[in-house]
């Protein structure tokens, strides 16, 4: 296996990928400027911070009402803003949203700004997209849950993937070329978390050492 690289080429005779899938953001200028103070994108990583506060989730996907439900163990309120009248959600995960009295759906909206007092975040500015009018709504945190970008684009043509670009695994951990393991987010489009990642990363680890003793004994 050859690693093509601007400062030179890395010869390899297994290759672990585990090179992720962050979260999308919206890309305001706020939103960037209170993450970590207020703005997340994992409600089972922060969520506990926010226990008696009200959130926004912002999203209309499983991933979405997932989260929402999830942080209502903590929050007093969960708002759930989605820009069309109807979830993308499975009717499963619609149902326990509607069900759940903690949750309000704020339909027909998007997120414009993130509102904040310099150290934390105090609210959102949500623009309707049918009326197009502005309303600011009081919050303590904003919740992103529109997706994730695994980092595959530089393995396009190369290995097999999913159509949203996750790294698609045989029985173990090695992917539809030889030698080539995968790990963590860049192949689990559902946990997202650090322990499973790290336990994924174990079995790459030992999936290319027996991996590398087969072709040891192959080559006596």
């Amino acid at each position: 296996l050859t690693l093509e690289r601007a400062k030179g080429d890395i010869k390899a005779k297994a290759v672990i990928i585990a090179t992720g899938a962050p979260a999308r953001y919206m890309g305001l200028e706020s939103e960037l400027k209170y993450r970590g103070h207020g703005v997340s994108a994992c409600a089972t990583c922060d969520g506990f911070f926010f226990r008696d506060k009200e959130v926004l989730v912002i999203g209309g996907g499983d991933s979405a009402m997932e989260e929402g439900n999830f942080l209502t163990k903590f929050c007093t309120k969960v708002s759930i803003v989605h820009r069309r009248d109807e979830l993308r959600a499975s009717k499963i995960m619609q149902q326990r949203s509607f069900d759940n009295p903690k949750i309000e759906i704020i339909w027909n909206s998007v997120m414009e700004e993130v509102l904040g007092d310099g150290q934390a975040v105090t609210g959102a500015r949500l623009k309707n997209v049918k009326r197009g009018d502005v309303t600011d709504v009081k919050c303590d945190g904003v919740f992103l849950a529109i997706g994730h970008d695994p980092n595959t684009k530089v393995f396009q043509g190369h290995l097999e993937m999913d159509e949203k670009g996750y790294l698609i695994t045989k029985q173990n951990t090695e992917t539809s070329a030889r030698g080539v393991f995968a790990a963590g987010d860049v192949v689990d489009h559902r946990y997202k978390q650090a322990v499973t990642a790290a336990g994924m990363g174990c079995m790459a680890a030992l999936d290319a050492t027996h991996y590398l003793d087969e072709l040891a004994a192959a080559e006596k």
